[in-house]
């Protein structure tokens, strides 16, 4: 059977194929062993992944999950338990309530009190009007459907004393900390130590292939064991997912500050040329959203339509707002973005929007773009390069 999904040859998506093919991750995973690597015990790539992550974020211990949804579940379960409190707080766009189908309700039989305003940061104010004993409030560092935004560090560390001498924990929703880190120029260790709790994701910034890591005191770490092996999380051989995510730790990490400054070239192209808006302007980390003056289904529809004549996916998924006549689509800067200079990425947004009908726009220098050999060119122009050739940021 014919697959019907165009081929992606470039991606402005973090996790877009190209990247992850099967054979190219196993062969940056196998640079990381020899014949003599255990599978598993205190040599096991597992254990080097949990010392690493715990040195690394400066807590005592650290616990390998098979997914965030799992690490944070556990997480605040063991918070709630010790205060003997079933509520905590989060942003109304939070990724455990939003994504999670309300697992710690369902699971756990925990309550979230969605603090602060749907479109804004949480902030002190909004923590301090709860008029009810927390187990814990939840920082999501940065806020992904904020467009990555991040609270000032003076006002994070402000929520974070505030919560803690009401007798709550304070637990960091860490999936996209290295994005976060780019923009507090911080030790990673030092915004860890605001919380007792932090979990990291191993698929998102570091591109690994599934998993998350927790890291707290050596008795959370303990009780957060036995609550894996309740859920089904303490599985054998877990070795690929952790030399996944090394591989990102050693090969990706050392680059968020790369991503970051070109999210902010991209977007201030974007908001020059005035056709779409990028937000936040400028990004604080290697994540934004770009609003689109289109529908968000005629949107998709041009989206697909340059798939399968270019192949360039331009998002993962495109958003609907309350306005129908808007949308927006997310870009986080990785080793697929850096392969698009800022004025390439413009003129994909203008050949959107004429696929779209947003607007009757043609420029006069460069009329809708076409490809060859999978590089994005103005028509008219010459290109002999291929797709190896692509333009990148430097």
């Amino acid at each position: 059977m014919t697959d019907p999904t165009p081929p992606v040859r470039r991606s402005l998506f973090l996790h877009a194929p190209i990247r992850r093919r099967p054979r190219a991750v196993l062969e940056r995973m196998l640079a990381l062993v020899d014949d003599d690597t255990p599978p598993d015990g205190p040599d096991g790539p597992v254990a080097v992944l949990e010392q690493r992550m715990a040195t690394l974020l400066g807590k005592e211990a650290a616990l390998f999950f098979p997914s965030g949804t799992m690490a944070q579940q556990v997480a605040l379960r063991i918070h709630a338990d010790r205060r003997g409190r079933r509520t905590f707080a989060a942003h109304p766009q939070s990724h455990l309530d939003v994504w999670e189908e309300q697992g710690y309700n369902a699971v756990h039989g925990l309550r979230m009190r969605r603090t602060g305003d749907l479109f804004e940061l949480m902030t002190a104010q909004d923590l301090a009007a709860i008029g009810e004993p927390l187990a814990a409030a939840v920082w999501e560092l940065p806020q992904r459907d904020l467009g990555g935004l991040l609270p000032e560090w003076d006002d994070l560390c402000e929520q974070v004393a505030l919560v803690r001498a009401s007798g709550a924990a304070a637990h960091l929703d860490g999936a996209r900390l290295w994005e976060a880190q780019t923009y507090y120029q911080r030790p990673i260790d030092q915004i860890a130590a605001l919380f007792d709790s932090v979990y990291v994701s191993l698929y998102k910034s570091l591109q690994g292939v599934r998993g998350a890591v927790l890291a707290a005191d050596s008795d959370t770490i303990r009780a957060a064991q036995v609550w894996r092996q309740r859920l089904g999380g303490g599985i054998r051989d877990a070795w690929p997912l952790a030399l996944a995510a090394l591989v990102g730790l050693d090969t990706l990490a050392p680059h968020m500050s790369a991503y970051r400054d070109h999210a902010i070239a991209i977007a201030a192209a974007i908001n020059a040329d005035g056709t779409a808006r990028a937000y936040p302007d400028p990004p604080q980390t290697p994540i934004f959203h770009i609003h689109l003056p289109a529908p968000r289904r005629a949107v998709e529809q041009a989206g697909a339509a340059i798939l399968a004549e270019h192949g360039i996916q331009l998002w993962g998924r495109v958003r609907s707002g309350p306005d129908p006549s808007r949308c927006s689509f997310e870009i986080t800067v990785g080793e697929n973005a850096m392969e698009f200079t800022p004025e390439e990425v413009v003129t994909l947004i203008h050949d959107v929007l004429v696929r779209a009908e947003a607007r009757p726009w043609v420029p006069a220098e460069a009329p809708l773009a076409h490809a060859v050999d999978g590089a994005f060119a103005p028509a008219g122009t010459e290109q002999t390069s291929t797709s190896s050739n692509a333009p990148t940021a430097k």
